[in-house]
């Protein structure tokens, strides 16, 4: 894998990945402090070279027939990072916003975020719905960016929302199913992710798309996010490609 992110790689790939490669992908990009820190630089210096890395993924999922791009960008216990990474990330979010918007909205991109705005500072959610707002009629890749999330966060207050509904008598709870908690899910408008990638090594789920990954595949992988590249992308879609799901069946 190229050191350098901002080394362009060629999004060429198999024809057979737009048609047997996953729809949805969820991508815990994992490994920017590392990758910093390999090379004498502060953690920050790997934050933005990772979220450089985002542009190349974004532009290149048409050509893998991927339409949902989920990216977890801050977790909920991220905030016990220290106060100078924090307020250097907050910063890097609300830089990432401003300059990508117009190309964004211009590359056929819709943009929406999930997670708990409330502990945002408010420049950087006004920008959230700003980007939002200016993407809203682009039918092209569905971008998700997960900001102060966590899948336990996101399923108490979907449940919190449900009970409300339920007290108010606008649903009864014998109607409340599986079915029924999506949707209150801030992914509610969106499909469940088909594959989930995580960069760097590790091999856990880090709260992520508790309930919607239910059933996605899983691939934990050694490149560190900087250095996740297009054509890595298209490899782990081909591999997807070849996997047989069941959903819990057998198989004929």
């Amino acid at each position: 894998m190229p050191s350098d992110p901002n080394t362009n790689t060629d999004c060429g790939a198999p024809e057979e990945q737009v048609s047997s490669g996953p729809r949805h992908v969820a991508i815990i990009m994992d490994g920017n402090g590392r990758w910093a820190q390999a090379r004498g630089r502060p953690r920050l210096f790997g934050h933005h070279a990772g979220a450089r890395r985002v542009r190349e993924v974004v532009e290149c999922c048409p050509r893998f027939g991927v339409k949902y791009l989920t990216i977890f960008a801050f977790s909920t216990e991220n905030w016990k990072r220290t106060q100078v990474e924090i307020s250097g990330l907050m910063s890097l979010f609300r830089r990432y916003i401003s300059k990508e918007m117009k190309a964004l909205a211009a590359q056929n991109v819709r943009v929406r975020f999930i997670g708990d705005r409330l502990r945002l500072d408010a420049k950087l959610v006004q920008l959230m719905d700003e980007l939002e707002h200016e993407t809203k009629g682009n039918d092209g890749i569905h971008l998700t960016i997960a900001l102060n999330y966590g899948g336990r966060d996101e399923v108490a207050r979907a449940t919190k929302r449900l009970a409300q509904d339920v007290a108010s008598g606008q649903l009864r709870p014998e109607d409340v199913n599986e079915e029924t908690l999506p949707r209150y899910l801030d992914t509610h408008v969106l499909p469940d992710p088909d594959l989930v990638i995580r960069t760097s090594g590790e091999a856990r789920i880090s709260n992520f798309l508790l309930w919607q990954s239910a059933y996605a595949e899983y691939e934990f992988i050694d490149t560190l996010w900087p250095d996740f590249t297009a054509e890595e992308l298209g490899r782990l879609c081909l591999k997807f490609g070849a996997r047989e799901r069941r959903f819990g069946a057998v198989s004929p």
